[in-house]
């Protein structure tokens, strides 16, 4: 029991990334030296120390939840909605190559085009307001499962849509229980692609248009003089994005554990 308590210890610790986390912390250590040392660089760069006594007020007054909550209803509204079109419209796409000659020049007209550039045209179209970040956000994100995706079923062994043809299966089953699982790798890396690019549109969007959220605080924050509090809202943010992509390894670790094994068995 002893023995085996140790190992998990010793597997969590090498988990660890220690040179890592300790140039991380030299260099908080330096800011705040830094901050310390100089008035100019102070009304700049506020003390770590100070910033971290924003963060945990915020936090304890509830000031910044409503902030937090607004944000995370924006993003995954936008990221749930571009993985449910962009998977369904990259396998078809990607199966059925006629569909994708189709609209071929249409992805590669839009893709490169940066998703910031489409805000305009969002509050044209839906004015300030919620439908306005979420759309900017399906449209930024949808490109790169798209993509992935394509390229995913387009990888696909022939021979192994061929067996299942042997085996009587349809087109829909087909897709459902072969090409799909097959693609699920490309597909899972664009989803982890999107994942960073919807927290980026939905906090620029509440910066540029929202009367809430993280992006809207930080940048309340800013015009107000409080760099202590608008730094607070961007730890938040970005720990925000550290979680979700921790929690999408997570699920990704655990849905993909099959694949793997049927891999390394030659299934695919």
């Amino acid at each position: 029991m002893g023995k085996s308590a140790n190992r998990g210890q010793v597997r969590v610790f090498s988990r660890i990334n220690l040179p890592g986390l300790l140039s991380f912390l030299a260099l908080l250590f330096l800011w705040e030296i830094s901050a310390r040392s100089s008035q100019v660089i102070q009304s700049y760069f506020p003390p770590v120390s100070e910033i971290i006594r924003s963060l945990l007020s915020l936090i304890f007054s509830r000031e910044v939840v409503a902030h937090l909550l607004a944000t995370l209803g924006r993003f995954l509204t936008g990221y749930l909605l571009s993985a449910l079109i962009a998977v369904s419209l990259g396998i078809l796409l990607g199966h059925f190559r006629f569909a994708y000659a189709l609209f071929e020049v249409l992805i590669e007209f839009l893709r490169p085009m940066p998703s910031v550039a489409m805000i305009p045209v969002a509050i044209l179209l839906l004015g300030i307001g919620n439908a306005m970040i979420v759309a900017v956000t399906l449209y930024a994100c949808t490109w790169p499962i798209l993509i992935n995706t394509i390229d995913g079923v387009r990888n696909i062994e022939p021979t192994l849509i061929d067996t299942g043809r042997t085996f009587g299966l349809g087109r829909w089953k087909i897709l459902k229980e072969i090409i799909l699982p097959a693609a699920m790798p490309y597909i899972v890396t664009g989803l982890r692609i999107s994942l960073a690019i919807a927290l980026i549109l939905v906090t620029t969007s509440e910066m540029v248009v929202g009367g809430s959220g993280l992006g809207f605080f930080i940048l309340d924050e800013e015009r107000s003089l409080s760099t202590t509090n608008m730094y607070a809202g961007i730890v938040i943010v970005a720990v925000l994005g550290y979680g979700l992509n921790r929690l999408f390894l997570f699920f990704e670790g655990k849905a993909m554990a099959w694949h793997r094994g049927a891999t390394a068995r030659g299934l695919l």
